[in-house]
């Protein structure tokens, strides 16, 4: 009799469809996959809004850092992950535009392989430098590369990211090139940035700002059309010569594709719950970047359009790796 009632129950689940699954969902922890290591821009985000899904859905909520590949590694490992609602990806633009156009056989496809959830935050990049370097502006920078060439170096978050893809924008944009130093993210870049074992680095303004503040880096430029509210007194590049250079991240989170849409549409409603909670706005604000949480398609569309303007960044400057 007890089998026969687990078997009238197990079938009226696959009669009632992904609707009970959704409700039921979640039933165990969940997982949030960081694709680079600790204490970057991506890490940031997940660790920010973990505690707040944690709370809505009554379930453990983990963050596990996953480096490697320009975010490759820990993409992948979600790619192919169930396409059960548990396991999902903290990517950035890195993840789901970058590193699939620069790496010569990428390991997942952006939009093939994901269901979008929802965009998180949106930050500006910044231009830090060892304060070391004397150089204040952004012309004096560009003379003092010039002055030195192939001897100063930039770190990058790995080969393939788009901290690594807009340094090498600033570099074409400005005329001057500059010795890579990758890393497995941008928390060891800047680890050695402090450290003065490299010159400069292209950064997400929330991973960087307390250390700007502090005194322990300088910002030269930020990469966004707009100075950064948080830094009123730091210009663009824009403003500085380099006419009409715009970038900015936007991180937000990805399942495996197929997972059901009342799922996405249940994880999508948590994240837009903490993402407009003022605490969380106001911790993000504190960074410099702003939250997001759009719709699942509005975040598919700009997966979309965001991959194909840095395939042709990639094939201007002819960046590709094994």
């Amino acid at each position: 009799m007890h089998h026969t009632l687990k078997s009238i129950v197990a079938a009226a689940l696959i009669i009632a469809g992904p609707a009970v699954f959704a409700q039921a969902y979640p039933v165990k922890p969940l997982r949030i996959v960081v694709p680079f290591a600790p204490g970057g821009n991506v890490d940031i985000n997940a660790r920010a809004i973990a505690p707040g899904l944690n709370e809505i859905f009554g379930q453990q909520v983990l963050v596990e850092n996953r480096a490697g590949a320009g975010g490759m590694i820990g993409g992948e490992f979600v790619a192919r992950a169930p396409a059960d609602g548990y396991t999902l990806a903290m990517a950035s633009n890195s993840v789901y535009s970058v590193a699939p156009n620069v790496f010569s056989k990428p390991r997942y496809h952006p939009v093939k392989d994901f269901a979008a959830i929802s965009g998180i935050s949106n930050v500006p990049f910044v231009i830090v430098l060892h304060p070391s370097v004397p150089a204040k502006n952004l012309k004096e920078f560009i003379a003092l590369v010039k002055s030195k060439p192939g001897q100063m170096t930039m770190a990058t978050a790995g080969t393939g990211t788009s901290n690594h893809l807009v340094g090498e924008l600033f570099q074409i944009s400005a005329g001057v090139r500059m010795t890579g130093v990758p890393y497995k993210g941008s928390g060891p870049a800047l680890t050695d940035l402090i450290g003065g074992q490299v010159d400069s680095h292209v950064d997400q303004l929330t991973a960087s700002m307390g250390y700007i503040q502090s005194g322990r880096i300088r910002a030269l430029a930020v990469t966004t059309d707009k100075r950064a509210p948080l830094l009123p007194n730091v210009p663009t590049l824009d403003e500085q010569g380099l006419k009409g250079f715009d970038a900015t991240t936007i991180t937000g989170l990805l399942a495996p594709a197929g997972t059901p849409k009342e799922v996405i549409d249940r994880v999508h409603a948590a994240v837009v719950k903490v993402t407009s909670q003022q605490a969380i706005r106001d911790r993000f604000a504190a960074l410099g970047a702003t939250t997001l949480g759009n719709s699942p398609a509005e975040f598919a569309d700009y997966i979309r359009q965001d991959y194909a303007k840095w395939q042709k960044v990639v094939a201007a400057a002819n960046i590709r790796s094994d």
